[in-house]
């Protein structure tokens, strides 16, 4: 009876163990996938609004003769995946009901590199310049506040480039054809989308743009890719990466990235400390056992192997039970999005996930060595235990 509940309680607390390396890889594994999926989406969805590589004039003057230089770059640059032009300002928007303020960007929608057409919600994307009517396209947040949808007439209001003309505000009607939600509050708030040439015409560029949108193959090679069309357009055009233009943000995901698995590796090492408690009550429990086989001749290899292979089961078992609930609750939040986020604060509306093999298997290789090294104290102090002193205590 009394070797029953002894059996009853190194089950418990092996389950405990178990439990303790489960939560600890999933928790690991979990906090790595979140964390790479902040940092692909907020890239993905910065890019989308910018590009690699964005090219403007120097103190925003506006660049002439914009098809050369696209095409000087296409021949000159290796590297580049396509090239845009656009025209963008500030301005004032109205519908009937409001007055807000917009940023409005001209596109090539044949060339377009941005996020809006693969985030529409409503409508349709802007149609190619055959269509005489002036089109734009909104965020979801812009259009609840316009108090408007698909189909209703806008007012875009501009001042003009140069001076002159008292500086009057230009205005331009404009049909919303589509509305758009990227999840990123910063930019669905007020960047809006028109063709480059409604665009110029409200800006009164003329043929002129205020820039490229430079997207590149080898994003590891953005640098020297921006390097190389500064030079071949020279002034007044200035490059700027996207890693430049949102210098704080990127930092930001990256010290997140470094510092969580450093805080919640934590979470494991205390599980496989629990696992050596759990083995030394082993030892204790099979004082009388251990006795025996080294008394009918088990060498202490034998008997340290015995408990580094009951330390390593109980590490195989919370391992696997940890990458099963860290993969189940990270399907369930791609598939059904429960856990959702103020998209002001944290530039998306739901927690992102980005399942990567490497990060199970990373995890699950760390945590497998941690516990075979805290098998080692209780399996020496097994095998170095003297059986004529454990027959005794026993």
């Amino acid at each position: 009876m009394q070797s029953h509940r002894r059996d009853r309680f190194l089950s418990f607390i092996t389950g405990f163990a178990i439990l303790g390396v489960t939560l600890g890889t999933a928790a690991l594994i979990i906090t790595l996938s979140i964390l790479d999926g902040f940092e692909q989406e907020i890239k993905e969805k910065v890019i989308g609004f910018t590009s690699h590589i964005e090219v403007v004039g120097f103190q925003n003057i506006p660049l002439a003769h914009y098809r050369q230089s696209l095409e000087r770059v296409r021949d000159n640059v290796p590297g580049v995946k396509s090239i845009a032009p656009y025209a963008a300002k500030e301005g004032m928007i109205r519908s009937r009901d409001a007055v807000d303020g917009v940023f409005l960007k001209g596109i090539d929608p044949s060339l377009d590199v941005s996020t809006a057409r693969t985030h529409l919600i409503e409508g349709k994307f802007l149609s190619s310049a055959s269509e005489r009517t002036s089109q734009i396209i909104i965020g979801r947040k812009l259009a609840n506040r316009l108090n408007v949808g698909v189909g209703d007439k806008l007012v875009v209001f501009a001042l003009p480039a140069g001076q002159g003309e008292a500086l009057q505000p230009r205005a331009m009607q404009f049909l919303l054809v589509g509305i758009y939600e990227s999840g990123m509050a910063e930019f669905d708030d007020v960047y809006a989308y028109t063709r480059l040439e409604d665009a110029q015409k409200l800006f009164q560029l003329g043929d002129n743009v205020t820039g490229y949108e430079v997207l590149v193959n080898d994003i590891n090679e953005i640098d020297l890719i921006a390097g190389q069309v500064q030079e071949t357009l020279h002034y007044p055009h200035y490059t700027q990466t996207v890693f430049q233009l949102y210098r704080n943000l990127f930092s930001w995901a990256e010290l997140q990235k470094k510092l969580s698995p450093i805080l919640l590796s934590l979470i494991i090492v205390v599980a496989t400390i629990n696992s050596i408690g759990t083995l030394l009550m082993f030892v204790l429990e099979k004082i009388r056992a251990i006795a025996v086989l080294k008394a009918l001749g088990a060498t202490q290899r034998l008997i340290r192997s015995i408990f580094i292979l009951q330390g390593l089961v109980i590490a195989t078992f919370g391992v696997i039970l940890g990458n099963l609930l860290a993969f189940g609750f990270c399907w369930v939040q791609m598939k059904f999005q429960l856990i959702s986020l103020p998209s002001d604060i944290y530039y998306m509306s739901t927690v992102p996930i980005s399942l990567k093999p490497a990060n199970f298997v990373l995890v699950t290789a760390a945590a497998m060595l941690l516990c075979l090294l805290t098998t080692l104290l209780p399996s020496r102090a097994a095998a170095k235990l003297d059986p004529v002193t454990a027959f005794r205590f026993g």
